[in-house]
């Protein structure tokens, strides 16, 4: 029996490790490029550890117990019936377990929260099954949907790599730079995910939350609307480019010229 155990053992785990090592495949959080994100994963690692150690000393004092006061072994029950010790002792000790773990988790949860002094304010509005984006201090707006085409979807065209995360026009934002998030909805309850900077908030009508990121590098970075807000909820991703701030300057230049020219031309011909 253990010599069937290993080998199957044996053949699991290259199967584990090709897919440990992929990027495609994670057990584990995501670091992302910002540096929230890095204190959100510290944060987990941290906790995890903890777990980890209360899970080894608990279920080795659990197995030493079944092994070395078995009945065989002509262990005898003990007769107290409690103890006051034992008591004040699995009190406390869980005690100063959970403030050990609150006072980090309350710190990471104060700076995902500051969304004040941001040097740009993008509002994300969301609609079945839609984003729109309006930045604030520039005369840019526009709806960002699913790029990928009907016939993706019924399986008559082949998919692209980014099938279901692709749209037709991203969030561009610039990297170095504070950009606060006003979220809401037109409709129904959506979510706003984007995992790479730790930004996940729900966009309910009539109301505003507020969220922020910092972004470290150039990219993109892909999400998708975590509620279910409808018949067509897994056809709403969240893309965003992360640009060098003067290539961002450029394009909200160049696209603010772009639409104010489209709208001047739209009033001309509805004269």
């Amino acid at each position: 029996m253990i010599t069937r155990l290993l080998f199957v053992f044996s053949m699991l785990v290259p199967a584990f490790s090709v897919w440990a090592d992929s990027d495609q495949y994670t057990l584990n959080l995501t670091r992302g490029v910002t540096d929230i994100s890095e204190q959100v994963y510290g944060l987990h690692m941290t906790i995890l550890y903890i777990c980890i150690i209360i899970g080894v000393i608990v279920f080795g004092v659990m197995f030493w117990s079944i092994l070395h006061h078995r009945k065989s072994k002509g262990a005898v029950p003990a007769t107290f019936h409690e103890s006051t010790k034992v008591e004040v002792a699995w009190t406390v000790v869980p005690l100063l377990i959970l403030i050990g773990m609150a006072i980090p988790a309350t710190r990471v949860l104060l700076a995902m929260e500051d969304a004040s002094e941001p040097d740009i304010t993008v509002q994300v509005t969301g609609s079945q099954w839609k984003w729109h984006y309006r930045y604030f201090d520039h005369e840019v707006e526009y709806f960002s949907l699913l790029a990928s085409s009907p016939a993706q979807i019924a399986n008559e065209a082949p998919k692209r790599e980014a099938y279901l995360l692709e749209v037709d026009r991203p969030l561009v934002l610039p990297i170095g730079k504070k950009v606060r998030f006003l979220i809401t909805s037109e409709d129904v309850i959506h979510s706003w995910w984007v995992p790479d900077f730790a930004v996940k908030k729900d966009a309910n009508p009539g109301f505003i939350n507020e969220a922020w990121t910092k972004i470290d590098k150039p990219g993109i970075y892909r999400g998708q609307c975590t509620e279910l807000c409808g018949k067509d909820h897994g056809f709403m991703p969240v893309v965003v480019i992360a640009k060098p701030v003067d290539e961002f300057e450029a394009w909200i230049q160049q696209t603010a010229s772009t639409q104010l020219q489209r709208k001047r031309k739209n009033k001309n011909s509805s004269i």
